[in-house]
């Protein structure tokens, strides 16, 4: 079976409509999750399916999430939804049923860190009882988290590892209590090694402790997925074809795109 083809964007409210036709176009997008989208749906579904009649926008009551799809309706449909959070089940002919949580949690500018952790537990309760009412637990985690893979709401409020091995082990067990693993390859898109840019948000903090770069967008995997996911597909973009989207520095370019650089990723199931 191909790989599913998914594409994560934080659009800052920005008019981008085109470029997220171009990438799906460019990469053969197959789900389109955006965040912070305030592009009419009908201006959207125009210039997605400007070369085919593909695409459709998916139901959902969440305000902060839209989601695209080029699978027939039927196939992607809403379990779970709230201001921040939207769980779909996608289930595809002849393959196994998913489920794909997309989410903005709230900015570092409004919450304090203690309170990005309890957000991060609080999604992952949720996440723990559409999983039981869905009987498995393939599960996709997508989203603009504003908290970094190695913060405590992502490493301890949803259990996230780094180690592909280490999340093998299904779960984790604290002071009595078990808690399933989260497979977080965001890791290795930290640093510059081999890329022009090292994250997919950079912020200039005038603080004593300041990262700069910041992986805020990620996609976390459980371990039903994760030993099925090449890490090969997975790239934070810094172009969309010939028109870059960093600048010079390789900084996000906020004139040519947004403050944040799209995720593209690809999941086996």
């Amino acid at each position: 079976m191909p790989a599913t083809k998914f594409l994560f964007w934080n659009l800052n409210r920005r008019p981008l409509a085109a470029l997220i036709a171009d990438l799906a176009d460019e990469h053969l997008i197959d789900l389109i999750i955006l965040a912070e989208c305030e592009i009419d749906p009908s201006t959207m579904l125009r210039v997605l399916n400007r070369t085919s009649n593909r695409f459709h926008r998916t139901s959902g009551e969440c305000q902060y999430i839209t989601i695209y799809s080029g699978f027939p309706a039927q196939f992607v449909q809403s379990t779970y939804e709230s201001e921040r959070t939207s769980i779909r089940t996608i289930e595809l002919p002849d393959r196994d049923p998913v489920l794909l949580a997309a989410v903005h949690l709230p900015s570092k500018l409004y919450q304090s860190g203690d309170s990005q952790a309890f957000e991060c537990r609080e999604l992952a309760r949720q996440i723990d009882l559409e999983e039981q009412k869905a009987g498995h637990r393939r599960t996709i985690l997508v989203g603009d988290f504003n908290v970094n893979p190695f913060e405590p709401g992502i490493a301890g409020g949803l259990h996230s590892v780094m180690s592909r091995q280490v999340a093998a082990r299904g779960t984790r067990t604290v002071q009595g209590r078990e808690y399933p693993f989260f497979y977080n390859p965001m890791w290795s898109h930290f640093g510059d090694a081999d890329s022009h840019t090292a994250g997919s948000y950079y912020y200039d903090a005038g603080q004593h402790v300041n990262h700069y770069w910041n992986i805020f967008d990620q996609v976390l995997l459980r371990p039903e997925l994760a030993s099925r996911f090449d890490s090969n597909g997975l790239n934070i973009l810094n172009a969309i074809g010939s028109r870059s989207l960093v600048r010079l520095d390789g900084r996000p370019d906020q004139q040519a795109g947004s403050d944040h650089l799209p995720l593209l990723f690809e999941v086996e199931f």
